[in-house]
């Protein structure tokens, strides 16, 4: 039913920044839960940022300080800004989405409905 796009990924310099773009599909995305996760090479995906329907966000704390997650309702549309790459930040990022979902489980993969594609970033040193 829902239909998520990312964009923005690509090739960057440690110490540059990024900001990826999720837009969804449907007149129901203000009452989502939306968030970024990322499965970086040879490691299992891993929670980096939600925003809630509230606009209360959520970090993991390898990217606390660093990233910024905020959305435009009006365009559908989530992003993840982030600052001070490094090589760890390397990984193909998901956007997610879910309804229904709880404050508890905001951090696990397995509740979110809805996916995009994914987008690799490559941080470069």
């Amino acid at each position: 039913q829902v239909q998520m796009a990312e964009s923005g990924g690509g090739l960057v310099q440690a110490g540059d920044s990024f900001r990826l773009s999720c837009v969804a599909s449907g007149p129901t995305f203000k009452r989502y839960t939306v968030a970024w996760f990322r499965q970086p090479p040879g490691k299992e995906r891993e929670f980096v940022a939600a925003i809630r329907t509230s606009r209360h966000d959520y970090y993991s704390e390898s990217v606390k300080g660093r990233a910024t997650i905020s959305r435009d309702n009006a365009k559908n549309t989530v992003y993840l800004q982030m600052n001070n790459l490094n090589s760890e930040d390397t990984a193909v990022y998901f956007c997610a989405a879910d309804q229904s979902i709880i404050l508890s489980s905001i951090r696990i993969a397995g509740q979110y409905d809805y996916w995009g594609q994914g987008t690799q970033v490559t941080v470069s040193r």
